[in-house]
């Protein structure tokens, strides 16, 4: 056997040499965790990066992929708070009676429930923290002296490569973007948006894109699919992310105020008038106006909120003067605006005016592959709001979120995923965690049916990827498309209506 020094050596070596190579920092991190087992004996390791004033994991080994979701407040986790206060890192005792952020989590079919190996280091940066570097094995007292010299050595290492992949990946996309373009791009945004399926990676493409813009966003997708984060993702990510995002709900506007509630009214301009008061035009200036439902708005309306986009002007209710007005309209519905405009209940030139650059949000059977990281993310996010212990998922439970249908889309999981977790509380047990099993969850697996229309969905969402890419590479031409896809000119225009183009 090669002694644990020549180990270290090769590991170092290694993770030396990856800084040179062409890798995603998700691939050198996972890279990274691989060669610290050559020299520390884990069962389970975890890079977690600051943001924002949460740890969010960033690579793991020997932890379900339901960890990639979770987001870990210091305050809520005794152990990683130790760590990220540390020096040179903590190595506690078996009996530490502080819970590890992992227990019932680790991968091994011998572990024992509480009881087992833990350590963990700061990954610093000068004065900076950068995340933390932990390491489990199952069992106590596996890590040696030598094992933790070693381990505090590669964390120091692992922060430096962190650091370094850090500055190349900002150089690359100073190169890509511009500096310009990448100021509006790069900040610190509270806004999660998990998943890494390939629809996911999709939607965040095209908010990147035409986040710093002064675009109008008409973003699509049925309900649940999480829309107004999507609006909220593209406002922080836009030169007027220090402004105000005013939110109004079309949908709950009585129509004799919603004139009012928009553009605001004068003093006397209708009885109840009072005072002066701002519409939400004037309340969103130099920022962001969210019109939520926007379908469900009054045709009356429809032609005022028209003017106000066109011309950025509003007139108060009661009033004569024009007042300019600077906002960026997003709008969001979980409606068929086409349809509508061929039925007569939406304006068409407003259609246009407020869909400039339309954005759809995938539903959850698009993107099944985010289920475990979608998971851990609402167990984590509401533990605090629940008061309970820490949350875990068994295997039948997370099979069964896996095989439903989710007609209700990402609210629906987050929805069961709460029940769930209150019914698992009401049972007595010795772990320090609480355990969902799938009894808790109430929800049967998928019918064959709807599976079917998984499918014919998924076909649906792969024809609308391709017609739209096409599209947008003919600069809008929809003769120039059909010609391309070998399609009638005729059959193509149906398609465009059919898959909601």
């Amino acid at each position: 056997m090669k002694p644990k020094t020549y180990e270290f050596e090769t590991a170092a070596l290694e993770v030396a040499r990856d800084l040179s190579r062409d890798l995603t920092q998700a691939d050198r991190l996972a890279r990274l965790l691989k060669q610290l087992r050559r020299t520390v004996p884990y069962d389970a390791a975890a890079v977690l990066l600051c943001k924002s004033g949460e740890l969010v994991p960033a690579a793991t080994v020997g932890l379900p992929a339901e960890v990639m979701g979770r987001r870990f407040v210091p305050a809520d986790h005794p152990r990683l708070a130790a760590i990220l206060n540390s020096e040179r890192g903590e190595v506690f005792p078996a009996d530490d009676p502080r819970p590890d952020p992992y227990d019932g989590m680790i991968l091994d079919d011998n572990a024992p429930s509480s009881v087992h190996s833990c350590m963990g280091a700061p990954l610093k940066c000068g004065d900076d923290t950068l995340g933390v570097l932990t390491v489990d094995a199952a069992g106590p007292d596996r890590f040696s002296g030598a094992d933790v010299d070693h381990f505090r050595m590669f964390s120091a290492l692992a922060a430096a490569a962190l650091q370094v992949g850090r500055q190349l990946e900002s150089l690359m996309e100073r190169a890509n973007l511009g500096e310009q373009k990448l100021s509006q791009m790069v900040s610190t945004e509270p806004v999660q948006v998990v998943g890494e399926s390939p629809a996911m990676k999709r939607l965040q493409q095209e908010i990147a894109i035409v986040a710093p813009s002064d675009l109008s966003v008409l973003v699509t997708g049925e309900t649940g699919t999480g829309k107004e984060l999507v609006v909220r993702r593209l406002h922080e990510l836009s030169p007027r992310r220090d402004k105000p995002m005013v939110h109004v709900n079309c949908a709950a506007l009585p129509e004799s105020i919603a004139e009012s509630e928009l553009f605001g009214h004068v003093k006397g301009a209708f009885s109840g008038a009072h005072q002066d008061r701002l519409g939400k035009f004037e309340l969103a200036e130099h920022g962001t106006l969210f019109l939520d439902e926007i379908g469900e708005l009054p045709l009356v309306l429809q032609a005022k909120l028209l003017r106000a986009i066109q011309f950025g002007e509003i007139q108060r209710v009661g009033s004569d003067r024009a007042i300019r007005v600077d906002v960026r309209i997003v709008a969001a519905t979980n409606r068929n605006l086409e349809a509508a405009v061929a039925e007569g209940t939406f304006r068409e030139d407003l259609y246009h005016r407020v869909s400039v650059y339309p954005i759809r949000t995938p539903a959850l059977r698009d993107r099944m592959s985010d289920i475990d990281a979608l998971a851990g993310f609402f167990l984590e996010k509401h533990r605090g709001r629940l008061g309970t212990l820490p949350l875990r998922l068994t295997e039948a439970a997370l099979e069964d979120l896996r095989a439903y249908a989710w007609p209700g889309n990402v609210r629906e999981l987050e929805s069961v995923l709460m029940r769930g977790a209150l019914r698992a509380q009401t049972r007595a047990t010795h772990d320090p965690w609480i355990t969902i099993d799938a009894q808790d969850l109430f929800i049967s697996r998928s019918s064959p049916r709807t599976q079917a229309q998984s499918l014919a969905e998924a076909t649906r969402e792969f024809q609308r990827q391709l017609v739209a890419d096409t599209i947008r590479q003919c600069d809008g031409n929809l003769a120039q498309a059909a010609r391309v896809l070998d399609m009638d000119r005729s059959n193509f225009h149906r398609t465009v209506k059919r898959l909601e183009l």
